[in-house]
């Protein structure tokens, strides 16, 4: 596997397109934090597009790329071997091989000891992650950012719908309903189930200091092993345009951010990031964001992962 090396100061538009310009590998034994694409949008309700989100957090990365990460204080790449595994493959005209495939994908880079960083790709593609994690760690606890709670009905139907994910999730046992988590929630629909779960929709974000939401995550999670789900939609339009289902009234960039830096020290079993669709941003902020995001996480795996 190519050397591992921290950021350096360099020419944001030229060079290999990878997450950080972490080097290509498939060597995940090596690794400490695997990042990987998901380009599916199949499941999406509304506005398509988030297939063509991992190639744009990638590219939106490239202008991070220079040293320590504000407020952090260090550079997250002296501390993890971070690695870029490029997309998970599967045969585009039959969507259900997707799950399988993104299933087995993450469940190596599980057994590989690393944690999984999974760019998406709309929301459904975070069932297949929480199945391979469950199958190493049983059922875990949820930290989970979105202006909808995705409980809707539907759940054993085998449907493909971004909105039953974490209805599924339960369904299956693949999460502790109540060590769930649900931040920046702006939305209901009839029907919805995860009674347990806590829910801290916009309202009640926007009241509270970014710290006092992170304590209450914690608070909620306790030291059970947690997968951290971020739904760029979570952040308002105004910060995040290019996505399938905005909704007005929601977190600003720096709101998110600083609950995520609250949350060091928890037990991370994975990440994602999802539902970035680049076309409705040509601006390129929203992938931008989740390229922080993601980073974020990075910094976050420092201090906590299992």
């Amino acid at each position: 596997m190519e050397e591992m090396t921290n950021m350096e100061q360099r020419a944001s538009y030229s060079g290999h397109t990878t997450f950080m310009r972490r080097p290509v590998s498939d060597a995940f034994t090596e690794a400490d934090v695997v990042v990987t694409g998901v380009p599916f949008d199949v499941a999406t309700t509304n506005r398509p597009g988030a297939r063509f989100g991992p190639r744009s957090i990638r590219e939106q990365s490239l202008q991070l790329d220079w040293g320590p990460i504000w407020p952090w204080g260090f550079d997250p790449f002296d501390r993890l071997r971070v690695v870029d595994s490029g997309d998970v493959d599967w045969d585009w005209g039959r969507p259900q091989d997707m799950a399988p495939a993104v299933s087995g994908h993450v469940g190596r880079v599980l057994e590989a000891g690393a944690l999984p960083l999974v760019l998406g790709g709309d929301h459904y593609v975070t069932l297949p992650v929480l199945r391979a994690v469950a199958e190493r760690h049983g059922p875990v606890a949820l930290v989970h950012f979105d202006a909808h709670r995705d409980v809707e009905t539907g759940a054993g139907e085998g449907r493909i719908d971004h909105g039953i994910v974490f209805s599924e999730a339960l369904a299956e046992g693949l999460l502790i309903e109540e060590a769930c988590v649900q931040v920046g929630i702006r939305t209901v629909f009839e029907g919805e189930t995860g009674a347990a779960m806590t829910v801290l929709d916009a309202a009640q974000v926007h009241a509270m200091r970014s710290d006092a939401v992170a304590a209450r995550i914690r608070k909620v999670v306790g030291d059970r092993p947690v997968h951290l789900t971020f739904d760029i939609d979570c952040l308002d339009p105004a910060f995040a345009p290019g996505t399938g289902t905005p909704v007005p009234g929601g977190l600003s960039t720096h709101q998110a951010r600083a609950i995520l830096w609250g949350l060091k020290g928890l037990r991370f079993t994975s990440f994602d990031i999802m539902e970035v669709a680049p076309a409705y941003d040509p601006a390129g902020i929203t992938a931008l964001a989740a390229a922080t995001l993601a980073v974020d996480f990075c910094c976050l795996a420092t201090g906590g992962r299992v």
